[in-house]
């Protein structure tokens, strides 16, 4: 997607599907390219959407108008990905607040805490993976 110059950003475990339940035949599709657009490498992006909790930092530091000067590329993509994977792998969310504002701050604040005994499990491949 990215190596064509498209940027999902919206993407969530509910955009994440599978083709099939034959578990010999995992394909995996993504869902939802409403917020999806083309972009251009040499330029950014500015436009805010996405789902909070999913959000990269840089997309949440335009909204609150924290940087109006920056801008955000196809990378926001991998940031979702990384916190579904977190997901995954310890089954909580890695920013938990009350709601979006919280949630917000959190995600352009808050670093991962590995001394967290749900973090303590995985395998040092998985947190390096983090």
């Amino acid at each position: 997607m990215h190596s064509q110059n498209i940027t999902h950003r919206d993407l969530k475990p509910e955009n994440i599907l599978l083709e099939s339940k034959d578990l010999d035949k995992l394909d995996v599709k993504i869902a939802d390219f409403g917020f999806s657009c083309f972009f251009d490498p040499n330029k950014g992006l500015d436009l805010v959407l996405g789902s909070p909790l999913y959000m990269a930092p840089e997309i949440i530091e335009i909204s609150e108008k924290i940087s109006t000067s920056k801008l955000y590329n196809e990378k926001v993509d991998l940031w979702s990905l990384g916190v579904i994977c977190y997901m995954l792998l310890t089954g909580r969310n890695p920013f938990p607040g009350k709601n979006k504002a919280e949630v917000k701050q959190l995600i352009i604040s808050k670093d991962i805490d590995y001394t967290k005994e749900y973090l303590k499990v995985l395998s040092k491949e998985a947190k390096d993976f983090l």
